[in-house]
């Protein structure tokens, strides 16, 4: 890995019209990078994702990704410059097709391995449902759809959204053996998880928020569960 890190965070905040989201926060994320960000609900893990992808206005030098400065930019600049998001809930385009779904991914058309062959290859059962709409897919069809979306555009960083919620199990399993396999081939991840469990197993760093700040971070082996549950509740 490179001694500068992909994806730097300065100081971030974030605000809902008067109500701050986000206070000061500071994260980095590395080439070949998995990193979760854990926290109960509304402690701001969402914003930060919704933040770095430009749906949120930022200061420009508090968001940094590969040297460039990209805070406040508009969403389809930062697709372009190599960030994705796989949003909470999936958002599909209900009135269009699994492949229709999957091809407006690569309209930004980056340079790169992914294309529908490699997407249908990583998820084999998108193939056989291409032209099925795409809410006629099950939960955790539809997230492979969207992760399959996001990859289209050949991004170096993927972030990722609640990836496991109202998954079954095995369904969860199956989609971070996947992610792992994505990030093996250069790629970056932060990825959003309720699931603390899944988020240690798969993660190399982990941040905690609480409350819209940054309470705990470190490598997820070094984690301890009694720490995470101090950071996690506040106490």
């Amino acid at each position: 890995m490179s001694d500068a890190p992909l994806l730097r965070i300065n100081a971030l905040e974030a605000f809902y019209g008067d109500f701050q989201a986000l206070y000061g926060l500071d994260l980095e994320v590395r080439a070949g990078q998995i990193v979760a960000i854990i926290g109960a609900n509304g402690a701001g893990k969402s914003t930060l994702l919704n933040s770095i992808a430009g749906l949120i206005e930022t200061k420009p030098g508090a968001i940094v990704f590969e040297g460039a400065e990209i805070g406040g930019r508009p969403p389809y600049d930062i697709v372009a410059r190599g960030l994705a998001l796989v949003p909470e809930g999936r958002r599909l385009f209900a009135s269009l097709g699994v492949e229709e779904n999957l091809v407006i991914g690569g309209q930004v058309k980056r340079p790169g391995a992914w294309n529908l062959a490699s997407v249908y290859e990583l998820f084999p059962m998108l193939r056989e449902r291409r032209a099925a709409p795409a809410t006629e897919l099950s939960g955790g069809q539809q997230q492979m759809a969207a992760i399959g979306r996001a990859l289209m555009s050949n991004p170096k960083l993927l972030l990722c959204d609640e990836l496991s919620l109202g998954l079954a199990p095995i369904v969860v399993r199956e989609i971070y053996a996947c992610l792992r396999s994505i990030v093996a081939g250069g790629m970056a991840a932060v990825i959003v998880e309720q699931d603390i469990q899944q988020a240690l197993k798969i993660a190399d760093h982990v941040y905690c928020m609480l409350e819209g700040r940054i309470v705990l971070e470190g490598a997820a082996g070094t984690l301890t569960r009694q720490s995470i549950a101090a950071a996690y509740f506040g106490v």
